[in-house]
């Protein structure tokens, strides 16, 4: 018997089948704001939706005018979603003729220094996050910054952790137990989450305007030289055109254990970047440019599929958190928007994404190694460009193999846990959100990617006027949403987290140097010189 199968078997058992119906599940979604002619907006972000900084729920990403929106964590994939178009709602209500783009590729955009950086006032806290956002754009460009995805947060309860401790006679603490069984869960993600790419990839063409004189790939899309694609691309955004980094590809984190991903981040905080040097931190007139000189300013530079989290305080780093308090939660990152849902992500979508963290996190997951990380960098880049060609392969253990029948074997898998969440679960709709999936790799017709693709055919128009038809329907839905009894909650949060601002702006009592010493010395203490970001292993 697999262990997959072993603790499913021994989990169906349990009186109350270990709390596994208590996983929760939260999403971030973010969408540029665009004017009535398609372009980016360049006012700033609404006063009325409240400070950026310090509302839970509305804030902004690189620019002012990439709104993210975030839930809370839900017990269920419809209370997620709920949240989800109450926040698009209630933003619509306070728009000043300007709407969401629909898709997680920008269009119609002008010079890279017209994109305007996310402001978040006069605090220090604040002040970094500009700086940041200041330092990405030197470093990557600001285009590339205004990429839009749905991040994933997800969680199994303590009662899970407690049954899989007890069943595996771990010596550990539960806490210590925790974070290994979500690196478990992470390396196991990474090996297969090329499928997710294939699935729910909905980002095959981009507009002319992206591209600009960089380098690529692509080709005009029949005859529409606006549009630009390859003919099997699943998520471009996934790409050598979305977030990734050339200067990273020193980078190798096996996620075989806590100490070695906190020692090779820190390396790359700490460490000078020669590129990034040249940059300088500050500028002539001593305007910060970058908050350090390092290959990652802080952590989240770090383009990543997963990230292990915990929830940090203000003025905390997320590895300093992580390091005290171990892994809360993990964040999926590399999933588009779904142009084809008003949120951006549907209920079945969102189903199918818990059965497959539950595989990752129940099946065997050996070490990882550097060859293994290189080959699902290799994997990653196959997919994005050539994801729906029936002939498709993908490495495995040093091997090629068939895509398709890979998916397949994985789904089998899949299947056997979305029967046993069926099982156990409050919602019994698992089994079949696994089935509506497995048609799409008989069927790569069926993935978004493709659908984006054919629609631009059939109605003979560019990618920028489909995703703004899109972005029109979207936004009649929500304006005609539903909103009530949510509308005083969410004026009154936007109103607290104003005053919540000027507190922080008004409590000030060391220098904006000062604070960024005092931050950056946290990284002192995880910082190993025994490794490098081009050595560290698990």
């Amino acid at each position: 018997m697999s262990k997959l199968a072993e603790l499913i078997h021994q989990i169906s058992s349990h009186p109350d089948h270990a709390g596994i119906n208590n996983m929760v599940r939260g999403l971030e979604k973010e969408s540029l704001r665009i004017t009535p002619e398609g372009t980016l907006a360049t006012t700033p972000h609404p006063a009325s939706l409240g400070s950026a900084l310090t509302h839970p729920h509305i804030t902004t990403d690189y620019s002012e005018a990439l709104l993210e929106f975030i839930t809370d964590p839900h017990p269920t994939s419809a209370e997620s979603i709920e949240q989800l178009n109450q926040l698009h709602a209630f933003t619509y209500q306070n728009l000043d003729n300007e709407q969401l783009w629909v898709t997680s590729m920008p269009c119609m955009l002008g010079a890279d220094s017209d994109i305007p950086i996310a402001q978040y006032g006069s605090s220090n806290s604040g002040l970094m996050k500009t700086v940041y956002r200041e330092g990405l754009g030197h470093r990557y460009g600001r285009t590339m910054q205004t990429i839009a995805g749905i991040h994933y947060n997800f969680s199994v309860p303590d009662s899970l952790w407690e049954f899989l401790q007890k069943a595996e006679k771990s010596p550990r603490s539960l806490q210590d137990f925790k974070t290994q069984g979500y690196f478990r869960l992470i390396r196991n993600f990474r090996r297969y989450f090329w499928l997710l790419l294939y699935l729910f990839g909905a980002s095959p063409g981009v507009c002319k305007s992206f591209v600009g004189d960089k380098k690529h790939q692509l080709v005009p899309f029949g005859d529409d030289v606006h549009s630009l694609h390859t003919p099997y691309a699943t998520s471009l955004r996934m790409g050598d055109l979305g977030y990734q980094s050339n200067a990273q590809d020193s980078l190798v984190i096996t996620y075989n254990c806590l100490d070695s991903y906190i020692s090779t981040l820190c390396c790359a905080i700490k460490r000078t970047h020669p590129d990034y040097a040249k940059t300088g931190i500050k500028d002539k007139q001593g305007n910060y440019q970058q908050l350090n000189d390092g290959l990652l300013q802080i952590e989240n530079e770090f383009y990543s599929v997963i990230r292990p989290k915990r929830t940090a305080e203000r003025g905390e780093t997320a590895l300093s958190a992580l390091s005290e308090r171990g892994i809360e939660y993990i964040e999926v990152r590399c999933l588009d928007i779904n142009p084809y849902e008003p949120a951006g992500i549907s209920e079945q979508q969102s189903h199918f994404l818990d059965t497959f963290l539950i595989y990752c996190l129940l099946s065997d997951s050996p070490a990882s190694d550097e060859a293994e990380y290189t080959e699902i960098q290799e994997n990653q880049k196959r997919m994005v460009y050539s994801g729906r060609d029936p002939e498709l392969t993908l490495l495995h253990q040093g091997k090629e193999r068939s895509m398709r029948d890979w998916g397949k074997q994985l789904m089998d898998g899949l299947s056997t846990v979305a029967q046993f969440l069926d099982r156990c679960c409050t919602e019994k709709t698992y089994q079949k959100s696994v089935a509506i999936e497995k048609q799409k790799l008989d069927d790569a017709s069926l993935t978004p990617s493709a659908r984006i693709l054919a629609d631009m055919a059939k109605d003979q128009v560019t990618f920028y006027r489909f995703a703004a038809n899109k972005s029109l329907e979207h936004k009649d839905f929500f304006i005609n949403y539903p909103l009530d009894a949510a509308t005083q909650p969410l004026t009154s949060l936007a109103k607290d987290s104003i005053r919540k601002q000027m507190q922080l702006e008004n409590s000030q009592s060391i220098p904006f140097d000062q604070y960024l010493a005092d931050y950056y010395a946290q990284y002192d203490c995880c910082a190993s010189e025994s490794k490098t970001p081009s050595t560290a292993t698990g």
